[in-house]
């Protein structure tokens, strides 16, 4: 059978279908079924298990949880570790000066907060809903939208067994369509479906553009003498230059577990930066480098970050669906914090949806959750903190932290003495020219604290089918010559942090070479390009890396 003899799709009828076992699709299913037990509901996870996909820090606040299961403090949640020391670092290239706590506004405090694998969160919480009812399909990815009258009335998952060129192999099993009343995307920042309905619907006219960072993180096991069970450790400055923004965290939990991580906010203008590489040098510094002496690295990954805050959250409702979570760009970029939000939006969103339902509605637009959630929790946690991003993009790290340091805390007391600031230009519109800036050159890895990428990707549990079509979607191959290439020197090869993209010399002409099975579905590619000429779309369900407890 080829592709132009497609069977029908079967179809299932849900009353809700949420895309995204992450904390604010699992909260949303959770809330919907606490609220209205007989409602239908249905979570797929392109995942191959709930968690396999989750990355975060992640230090949580525990509010989201506290709300949507009270007794989970006296149950066996995988929430442990209280944070005993908040730490936060200025660095120099080899001396680092730690700020007080007392200059750091309230709102940055992570007293009462506990560091967690957030994958084993999402495994607990998915625990909880199907008890309650809850299907959960993981190993299918949404890959399509489905309408009816205008109005989004569900998704379809995508095919299986599609060879690379199109052909049906002998295992093709074609995707199922779960029909809905409404539609919660939790898919994450950028995802797929979200990004077309964000278009389709124009649900970002009138708002800021949004912005991205690309998070990275290693999850070590370190020797007893340099684990500090609860410390969370901070720091902004070097190796990034003043004029790109980012920071790292380590936080110490569990068995001697020390999870690291580096950002770069992808407003970056250099082409020759490399994310992977400024956070493998981040670790030869002198104030963290000692803490892995003696450990295993057991795992890595990255994942893309909203950034964009309470300027760019785009509308929220559409007919048949909403926004939920990162989709919705809900992350705190000062506190490094989303899956709070992100609880709470999924839980705000069932509610609406299932008062919607509760009067006979379907497929309409759940205007009261757009409506109101900049009154929520939600919206006072990002209103205090709106001009943060703007001034470090505008004034660089250390005046731009400064100065939003100055305006978080005046926020906490009521007013802003700049208004609200708008961001700049998108992510992918920042890069110069190649020709206008100095190549970067990196230390190579000593395989022990640094590392280089297809070592580390080895480490994500990585594996898509080897025979499938590439999922990395390059628009105009020759305009990525003339532009990608021949002005900005090709930094896909230096963005992506697995060593997807490459060019290479044949017959003494570039050849862009796409190694799509080392994806790890960050999403970098489809926010940086600077011709906005690649479109991440979702592979084979149950693709990508595999996090065991990231």
């Amino acid at each position: 059978m080829n592709a132009t003899e497609l069977p029908a799709r079967e179809a299932m009828e849900f009353d809700v279908v949420v895309v995204g076992a992450g904390p604010a699709g699992l909260a949303a299913a959770i809330r919907l079924k606490q609220l209205a037990p007989d409602v239908s509901v249905v979570v797929v996870e392109k995942g191959s298990e709930v968690g396999a996909h989750i990355l975060s820090g992640a230090v949580i606040d525990p509010i989201g949880l506290d709300r949507l299961i009270p007794e989970w403090r006296g149950e066996e949640a995988p929430v442990h570790t209280a944070v005993s020391a908040d730490r936060f670092y200025v660095l120099g290239s080899s001396a680092a000066l730690r700020l007080p706590n007392f200059l750091l506004p309230p709102l940055m405090s992570n007293h009462g907060n506990f560091i967690v694998s957030l994958g084993d969160v999402c495994r607990y919480l998915a625990k909880k809903a199907e008890a309650l009812g809850v299907e959960i399909y993981p190993g299918f990815a949404a890959a399509e939208v489905l309408f009816e009258n205008g109005a989004v009335a569900g998704i379809a998952t995508g095919d299986m067994g599609v060879g690379k060129d199109g052909h049906h192999k002998a295992g093709f099993a074609r995707g199922m369509e779960l029909r809905a009343k409404y539609t919660l995307l939790a898919e994450g920042a950028r995802g797929g479906l979200s990004k077309g309905l964000i278009e389709r619907f124009g649900l970002a006219q009138d708002r800021q553009p949004q912005k991205y960072g690309i998070g990275l993180k290693e999850l070590w096991q370190v020797a007893p003498e340099n684990f500090r069970s609860g410390l969370v450790q901070h720091t902004m400055g070097w190796p990034l230059g003043n004029d790109t923004g980012g920071g790292s965290f380590l936080y110490h939990f569990g068995d001697r577990l020390v999870a690291v991580g580096f950002v770069v906010h992808l407003n970056y203008a250099n082409p020759y930066l490399s994310p992977f590489e400024e956070f493998q040098r981040f670790k030869t510094h002198p104030l963290v480098r000692d803490v892995f002496a003696g450990g295993k690295r057991i795992c890595y990954g990255a994942r893309a970050l909203t950034e964009g805050g309470w300027q760019s959250v785009p509308k929220l409702a559409f007919p048949g669906g909403a926004l939920i979570g990162c989709a919705a760009g809900f992350m705190n970029v000062p506190r490094i914090k989303g899956s709070h939000n992100a609880m709470l939006s999924g839980m705000l969103a069932a509610e609406h949806a299932a008062t919607a339902l509760a009067a006979g509605r379907a497929h309409d637009e759940l205007a009261s959750y757009e409506a109101g959630w900049r009154a929520t929790p939600i919206g006072r946690d990002l209103y205090r903190v709106r001009n943060a991003k703007p001034l470090w993009s505008r004034l660089g790290t250390v005046v731009g932290v400064a100065l939003g340091g100055f305006d978080m805390w005046t926020n906490t007391l009521g007013f802003s003495l700049v208004g609200t600031l708008k961001h700049s230009k998108p992510d992918f519109a920042t890069l110069k020219p190649a020709a206008d800036c100095r190549p970067i050159a990196y230390p190579k890895p000593d395989g022990k604290l640094t590392f280089d990428r297809l070592s580390s990707v080895y480490l994500s549990n990585t594996n898509h089918e080897e025979d499938q079509p590439v999922h990395l979607l390059v628009r105009d191959g020759a305009l990525q010559k003339s532009s990608e290439h021949d002005v900005y020197a090709g930094p896909s090869a230096r963005y992506c942090p697995a060593g997807v993209y490459e060019w290479v010399e044949e017959g003494g002409q570039p050849r862009y070479v796409i190694n799509a099975q080392n994806c790890v579905h960050c999403k970098t590619c489809d926010i940086k390009d600077p011709n906005q000429n690649i479109d991440w779309v979702p592979p084979e369900g149950g693709g990508g890396p595999n996090y065991p407890n990231m």
